[in-house]
């Protein structure tokens, strides 16, 4: 079935090729097309396009739907070209001539706009949650490991003390950074496109203020071409925002593929969660992170991909589109599993705890003994010049205490207001106002 069929048989090898992926894809946005058909329904009611009854028997058809494809027994049947069209031959079959009325006012393309759309939102829902757990993680384990030090470096030469304490906050904090920019994505993403139809709009009064409220949205995209225009541009966004999250797990985890090599020793995990050599038997393999940081690379380039699917193109719908859901979907498992695997590895990870007694690291204070003589009143270039021939003429001793207490230091971590901000940041998504509109679209109208 396609619905722009005109009884023209297609030659096998184009349908084929132009349906691609979708088959597959769209079973993901199913339940999505539910719920955005039964906004469209009950909209058409409102405005005289449906009776009464005809709405309440659509709503009945469609929550099965919905609860089938929620059991996950839904599937796009064989010849059936996308979502769209299952879902309204499934409701003709049932219905007769009242199931070919819920496209009234509507095109595949608005009809993919709204499902994409709804799709980002529950799955950056998703991706916030995972987040947060490992962002929880990190927070904890920088209390708990915040008077261990640890060997700052810069340019890979050993530079000022740092600790553990530090090292855990940094990603964590690193991550409100990421959650800002889902959000900032999410806010572009979360605007109602239904009504936009093919891209010009439609003759019908469509009232598209009464489906962006049905369906949680937080506006419009008014202009009717620009809502179009969102189409790879939206995901694009997103997928900036997905590649942030990547970019800090993949730092994070070139960390500790580094600092658990013996010529660093700083970090190690238990034999079970590394994996061992065919020939070497002495091997402790972190493959774990050096998986994420590959599949934390590959994320960050699925902007760019989309970019380049994008470029160039007119105003307007353009079959390239279709392409983008095969780069973008995946995104969100990717970035998920990525999370979870961290997560797990960190739950376990263990910290040397005795780093510094090693001699090679002494002169890690040196700056400790620059600001030591600067606090008792030396200039601070002359304070910087004569640690330097100490160091130089061998007669250096690095001090025995350190004592940082300013904001984010390592005797003042700010734990509790790192916390606070990735706070403000999750309850800034809202997204009880998502649950409290596909509660309501799940409920049947009375008669």
């Amino acid at each position: 079935m396609k619905l722009w069929d005109k009884g023209i048989a297609l030659e096998k090898l184009i349908e084929t090729f132009t349906i691609g992926k979708d088959n597959e894809l769209d079973v993901v946005l199913a339940p999505y097309d539910v719920l955005g058909t039964i906004a469209h329904i009950r909209m058409l009611k409102h405005i005289g396009l449906l009776t009464e009854t005809e709405l309440k028997k659509l709503e009945y058809e469609l929550i099965r739907i919905y609860n089938k494809i929620r059991e996950g027994e839904f599937r796009i049947e064989e010849g059936v070209e996308d979502v769209h069209s299952q879902i309204e031959m499934i409701l003709t079959d049932r219905l007769g001539d009242i199931g070919k009325k819920v496209h009234t006012g509507r095109s595949r393309n608005d009809q993919v706009l709204v499902d994409i759309k709804l799709y980002i939102r529950d799955e950056i829902r998703e991706l916030t949650k995972q987040t947060r757990s490992l962002f929880d993680l990190l927070l904890s384990l920088s209390e708990k490991y915040k008077d261990v030090l640890l060997p700052g470096y810069t340019h890979f030469q050993i530079a000022m003390p740092s600790s553990f304490g530090l090292w855990f906050g940094a990603y964590a904090e690193s991550l409100t950074d990421d959650m800002q920019l889902l959000l900032a994505a999410y806010r572009i993403a979360n605007q109602n496109p239904l009504g936009s139809a093919a891209g010009y709009g439609s003759s019908f009064p469509l009232d598209r203020k009464m489906t962006t409220s049905l369906l949680g949205f937080d506006t419009l995209s008014y202009n009717v071409v620009n809502a179009q225009m969102a189409r790879g541009k939206v995901e694009k966004i997103v997928s900036f925002a997905v590649g942030s999250v990547a970019s800090t797990l993949g730092r994070l985890a070139m960390d500790a593929c580094l600092y658990s090599s013996q010529n660093f020793g700083f970090i190690s995990f238990p034999d079970e969660l590394t994996t061992g050599s065919s020939i070497m038997p002495h091997k402790k393999n972190p493959d774990v992170f050096e998986l994420v940081r590959a599949r934390c690379n590959k994320l960050q380039g699925v902007a760019n991909d989309l970019s380049l699917m994008l470029a160039n193109l007119p105003s307007g719908y353009h079959r390239d589109m279709q392409v983008t859901k095969e780069v973008f979907m995946p995104v969100f498992s990717e970035i998920k599993e990525c999370l979870k695997m961290t997560e797990m590895m960190l739950e376990h990870i263990r910290v040397n705890e005795h780093i510094l007694d090693d001699p090679r690291y002494d002169y890690l204070f040196s700056v400790e003994e620059v600001n030591r003589l600067v606090l008792e009143g030396m200039p601070f270039r002359d304070a910087y010049k004569k640690v330097g021939k100490s160091i130089a003429d061998g007669t250096y001793k690095h001090p025995e205490n350190i004592h940082h207490t300013h904001e984010g230091s390592m005797g003042n971590l700010c734990t509790e207001e790192i916390r606070k901000k990735m706070e403000n940041i999750l309850e800034s998504f809202h997204f009880e106002i998502i649950d409290k509109a596909y509660q309501c679209l799940l409920q049947e109208t009375s008669m």
